[in-house]
């Protein structure tokens, strides 16, 4: 059975409704949050950075800011393509940048063990944290990023500071008034339509500010039959509502259809055969019909934040927010029959508020805040068949849930001197979840008491549904010392304690019975580190340390059936990370950047080895030139050696071999090109410009296969083709 859920028409109305009414008068300055990025201010290794540390960071941390967006990046590009050139970071859309969902990996962990915020707030997937780089934020509507590569300070919230967490910003909006028509064609049939519109100052006394962006993307894809629709809209907007008080409103909409199957990856066979784009066919009688396999997907995103002044050095910063995720994806399996499919929904309706307070005085600054967040989800997966999409009565699961976090920090920086900043702080995590269990076939809870007969898909008798909850909470410690070697040159020490809620899936069992419930994974972290800038160059550097307690294993049923979990040993990250620029004058500059790492096992029979998907090292080399019109950067990204799992979760099976992705992208801009134009820009943007199609992954291993064995059945990541986008832009 089916549960009505809300749908998101009701939102991207209200959220457009929002964003005609932010054009109401009302002076703008730019909100305060608990991160930003100051620009392009400073010496010229600064400006010209790529990616860089600060000198105020309390540990590991790399910043882009928008230039780096707005020239380096191509307008399909996703947040991933923004972090690629960040310490120890890499990822890869099989389908082309941009094209497809991708996943970051940091210091070797995995994009489920990060956490994501778009102005400091934090958001994911409720059934485990995850992140669709698809959805919400294209990266032409970001403003820049920072990576914390650990579990950040007791400021730093969110449902996996586990691992790290990715800051996105919004754009930050501009005096003067702008209107930008932009038009993208590329490889693989791909147009991009864009529209950006700042008012600039306007109303009484020109407190207020408002900027709309649009984007209209299409796309066959690289691989056959994958093709993408976009369309993106957002607006943000701030006034001053007295002279210590700043309001903003920010809201989006993005639709998003395309034909991606399940599982991603290209046959082993096809790829021996140089057949890399063979993905789905465009044969209704093949079981990989494209029209077999599509996703419908519809996201939204709002809040509203209130920045003021209190006076006597307190300061406050309040956001309330709402996002909604509505996935309906349909796949098929290796056959066509009456079950071989699945309808399927992953859908979610968050609601939160962030509150922060800080107070400087001679002696120091308080930090305390309350981040609350509740999240209303429905999933489910019905066999189905795939030519009429007539699904099975009993589904595979079918369940909604309610997550309640609550997350208060405190940290106090005491000043000892102009030079040395120690600050303590302490977080206490708390997640409930409440869930309500239709009864299934067996691919979750079962039929609750009922008789499941697997030829006609139908249970008989059993209960509709049972309900439980469950409640993770954590102490988070953190503790770091920032010292000032010159004005110029800063060093920082820091341990801390991250979380990570446990994926919904561990109440996938007979009648839901798990005892007792596991608790939250943390990790421990230390790490020691550097940031020095001068005209000439700029350095950051550090080592860290990090152990991590391993995924949960489920233990066999007890006497009264209930499932214990315990968690499979643990494991230990570290390494030495450096990023660094070199302006080597009359325009032009060298980026690098490196960590030597590693994340292995660290307990029982497997202590010792590899992880899978983490390097032994990355490197990034760029040259940049930035003088007059142009604007050029070219930048080779290397992935060292890496390890894959076998089907049985066998470790080190598969052996990943060194992958290296070249990126170019060449910008002209002409001020004033005709009377009624600011300026006229065209880019040229060429992803993977050496054409390498490395297999950089193994989406899903055959029976027994290794890569001392490997079967032609495995289904590979390969790197996708080159791929060239032209863009030209033009400003009013």
């Amino acid at each position: 059975m089916k549960r009505a859920f809300p749908q998101p028409k009701l939102a991207t109305l209200a959220i457009s409704q929002a964003i005609i009414l932010m054009m109401m008068p009302a002076h703008a300055q730019e909100a305060t949050t608990s991160v930003v990025i100051t620009g392009r201010a400073g010496p010229t290794a600064v400006q010209t950075a790529p990616s860089q540390g600060s000198l105020t960071a309390r540990s590991a941390q790399s910043l882009i800011d928008d230039a780096f967006i707005r020239n380096f990046t191509t307008p399909q590009a996703d947040y991933t393509q923004l972090i690629v050139n960040t310490p120890g970071a890499f990822s890869y859309s099989p389908n082309g940048v941009g094209l497809g969902d991708a996943k970051i990996t940091m210091r070797g962990m995995s994009d489920s063990n990060m956490v994501y915020t778009f102005d400091g707030i934090p958001f994911n997937d409720t059934n485990g944290v995850s992140h669709h780089s698809w959805a919400y934020f294209p990266a032409p509507s970001l403003g820049g990023v920072i990576v914390d590569r650990g579990p950040g300070t007791a400021a730093s919230i969110g449902q996996a500071t586990f691992g790290g967490t990715v800051h996105l910003l919004s754009r930050k909006l501009e005096d003067e008034r702008r209107t930008s028509v932009s038009a993208s064609t590329g490889t693989w049939n791909t147009r991009i339509l864009g529209l950006e519109h700042e008012t600039g100052n306007f109303g009484a006394d020109g407190k207020s500010k408002l900027l709309v962006n649009v984007q209209d993307l299409k796309s066959d894809g690289y691989q056959t039959y994958n093709k993408q629709d976009r369309q993106f809209i957002s607006g943000k907007f701030q006034t001053s509502l007295t002279s210590n008080t700043t309001l903003t409103l920010f809201g989006d909409v993005m639709n998003l259809k395309n034909n991606t199957p399940s599982i991603k990856g290209v046959t082993r066979a096809n790829h021996v055969a140089g057949l890399d784009r063979v993905l789905l066919s465009g044969d209704p009688a093949q079981p990989n019909f494209y029209g077999f396999n599509f996703y419908d997907l519809k996201t939204n995103f709002a809040y509203a934040a209130i920045n003021t002044d209190l006076g006597d050095g307190w300061k406050l910063e309040d956001k309330l927010y709402r996002y909604q995720y509505h996935n309906k994806q349909n796949y098929n399996g290796t056959t066509i029959t009456a079950s071989s499919a699945v309808d399927k929904l992953n859908s979610y309706v968050t609601v939160g508020n962030l509150l922060r307070v800080t107070r400087e005085s001679g002696n120091g600054t308080l930090r305390a805040g309350l981040w609350l967040d509740r999240a209303d989800s429905f999933r489910y997966q019905f066999p189905s068949d795939p030519r009429t999409w007539v699904n099975q009565s009993a589904p595979n699961f079918s369940e909604t849930y309610i997550t309640t976090t609550m997350q208060p920090y405190v940290e106090y920086e005491f000043k000892f001197g102009d030079s040395l900043k120690v600050t303590p702080g302490l977080k206490y995590a708390s997640y409930k979840q409440d869930f309500v269990h239709l009864q299934d076939n067996g691919g979750a809870v079962g039929p609750l008491g009922g008789v499941y007969n697997k030829t006609t898909g139908v249970i008989t008798g059993g209960a509709a549904s049972l309900a439980n909850s469950v409640t993770y909470t954590d102490v988070l410690p953190s503790l770091d010392v920032h010292y000032k070697l010159a004005p110029n040159w800063t060093a920082y020490a820091q341990f801390a304690a991250g979380d990570q809620i446990p994926s919904t899936s561990v109440f996938d069992v007979k009648d839901a019975k798990v005892s007792p419930a596991p608790k939250a994974t943390k990790t421990k972290t230390l790490q020691v580190g550097t940031v020095w800038q001068s005209e000439q160059m700029s350095l950051a550097a550090d080592v860290y340390h990090t152990k991590l307690d391993g995924a949960y294993t489920p233990l066999s049923p007890d006497a009264n059936g209930n499932v214990g979990y315990v968690l499979s040993g643990t494991q230990v990250t570290q390494g030495v990370e450096a990023e660094a620029n070199f302006a080597l004058g009359k325009g032009f500059s060298a980026y690098a950047s490196v960590t030597l790492g590693s994340l292995k096992y660290t307990s029982g029979a497997i202590s010792g080895q590899w992880v899978a998907g983490a390097p032994k090292d990355t490197q990034t080399l760029g040259l940049n030139y930035q003088q007059g019109a142009w604007a050029a950067n070219i930048s080779a990204n290397r992935v060292g050696r890496m390890y894959s799992d076998d089907k049985a979760g066998v470790h080190q099976a598969f052996v990943i071999d060194p992958v290296v992705m070249t990126n170019l992208f060449v910008n002209y801009s002409v001020k004033s090109p005709v009377a009624f134009a600011k300026q006229a820009r065209l880019q040229l943007g060429i992803n993977n410009l050496m054409n390498q199609h490395s297999i950089v992954g193994i989406a899903s291993a055959a029976t027994g296969s290794s890569s001392a064995k490997p079967s032609a059945a495995d289904l590979l990541t390969v790197l996708p083709a080159r791929s060239l986008t032209m863009t030209a832009t033009l400003d009013f």
